[in-house]
């Protein structure tokens, strides 16, 4: 072989190897990126800024399912803070630009007043909105100025969950700054959702990513930084197995926790899930909604003309017309556009005594403090029984004029309205456990007596 053969093909070949080197560069340019920098640490660049800090100045003592979990977690910490100094109670997440919050109820149950530290360092004074220990869900809102704008997390889709993916706890414990953890989906949430009951580990997304103590209430989010979760413990019996509250349950109950009936007690009667598109998961048929012809899977585009910037504005819109002028609500089912007119009522006007008889067969009014001390039940909430219809289930269970029912299926119902609600949602058949507590008298002393009894639902 020649030298000249020789060098030209050794040039050949580092004029091949170039160009093999420039298309390898064009197909996967993050070869020259940091190698650092994979979908991990891009989703927690993404969340972080709307992880927070929750804190108080005081804690109020109370009975909860989750309060042996919560002296586990933070009594060591609690004993050795210095005085004079805030409570760190968890983690939470913002889920609006405006400043609302979603963290867990009994991170905040306890708390007098809140506030919360963001990642930047920021601190703010927190409103407590809503909340209930049987989803575990709590909404706040931070104090600040109007013009204020928050970074907010985005929800991912509901049951978008793939068993083994990676996923990131994320949480801001004790307002040190950022705190991640990583790992996998070792299980789905296992039973589908049950009204009226609290959720427990059945319910709840597995994951071996630590949820340490002050990560409760923070984001569980996928590689694509959108929230599948709200973390809620760690299980003692397992060692690095945590729990989160699914986004379609934290979705439902945000959508419960933030409507016109809760807010300004003005039925509506539907849900929408808080995430864009806002879309429609529940309607009432007898509300106004579901008068009005709104489905499920409608999406909203529209109140009055107007597209909402998302969740709360949706709301904000729907209270801005009240019960006082109709709304128009544009929305999207399917190929076709919808244009549908309602107006909200006060809920008692459907929601009331009548509505209770009608299902149990029982006359209630509320029991007043004077009422209460006249019975002998001072200090006691629920309903007091006026009277009883022979044809019902509660005629044969025995119940009389002067009882008072304190709960329904195990939940408290002191007002009329919220157990209207309750038995609304029963039908014909269904079973109701009813919980009564009735005075009786024992020569000079007022004995208190207790019973359960069934109500079958006419």
């Amino acid at each position: 072989m020649t030298n000249g053969s020789l060098g030209t093909r050794c040039v050949g070949s580092l004029i091949g190897l170039l160009t093999l080197t420039d298309i390898l560069r064009a197909a996967a340019p993050e070869l020259a990126a940091d190698p650092r920098r994979d979908a991990a640490v891009a989703a927690v660049e993404r969340v972080m800024p709307s992880v927070v800090n929750i804190a108080t100045e005081e804690v109020v003592p109370t009975q909860s399912p989750l309060e042996d979990l919560f002296r586990e977690f933070f009594d060591p910490y609690y004993r050795r803070r210095p005085p004079n100094t805030q409570y760190s109670l968890g983690s939470g997440v913002i889920i609006d630009e405006e400043g609302f919050v979603v963290t867990n109820f009994h991170v905040v149950n306890r708390a007098r007043r809140v506030w919360v530290k963001l990642h930047d360092g920021r601190e703010f004074e927190a409103e407590k909105i809503a909340g209930t220990s049987l989803t575990d869900v709590a909404l706040l809102k931070i104090r600040a100025g109007k013009s204020d704008r928050f970074a907010a997390v985005k929800f991912a889709a509901d049951d978008d969950l793939l068993l083994g993916e990676t996923v990131l706890a994320l949480g801001n414990p004790f307002g040190l700054g950022g705190s991640v953890s990583r790992g996998i989906l070792s299980s789905k949430s296992r039973r589908p959702p049950a009204d009226n009951e609290p959720l427990d580990i059945l319910d709840w997304l597995q994951t071996d990513a630590s949820i340490n103590p002050g990560n409760s209430g923070g984001p569980l989010v996928n590689l694509r930084g959108e929230l599948i979760g709200i973390s809620v413990a760690v299980h003692r019996e397992g060692q690095g197995i945590g729990f989160a509250i699914p986004i379609k349950r934290v979705g439902a109950a945000l959508a419960e926790l933030y409507s016109p009936e809760v807010l300004e007690k003005l039925w509506f009667g539907a849900r929408v899930r808080p995430a864009p598109p806002l879309r429609v998961i529940s309607v009432q048929n007898e509300s106004p909604a579901g008068r009005a012809g709104l489905k499920p899977g409608d999406e909203i585009l529209q109140v009055n003309g107007h597209a909402p910037r998302g969740f709360i504005d949706f709301n904000r819109q729907l209270l801005a017309a009240g019960d006082k002028r109709d709304l128009t609500l544009l929305v999207q089912r399917g190929a076709a556009q919808r244009s549908l007119s309602l107006r909200m009522v006060p809920e008692d006007t459907f929601f009331n005594a009548a509505l209770v008889r009608k299902k149990l067969g029982v006359g209630v009014e509320e029991l007043t403090p004077r009422a209460a001390r006249e019975l002998g039940l001072s200090n006691q909430r629920g309903l007091v029984i006026t009277d009883v219809d022979r044809q019902s289930s509660a005629f044969a269970a025995r119940l009389d004029r002067g009882m008072v029912i304190t709960a329904l299926d195990g939940q408290v119902r002191s007002d009329v309205v919220s157990a209207a609600k309750f038995v609304y949602g029963k039908a014909k058949g269904d079973q109701i456990e009813a919980e009564v507590v009735f005075p009786r008298q024992r020569g000079p002393y007022v004995e208190l007596l207790r019973t359960t009894v069934t109500l079958v639902v006419r």
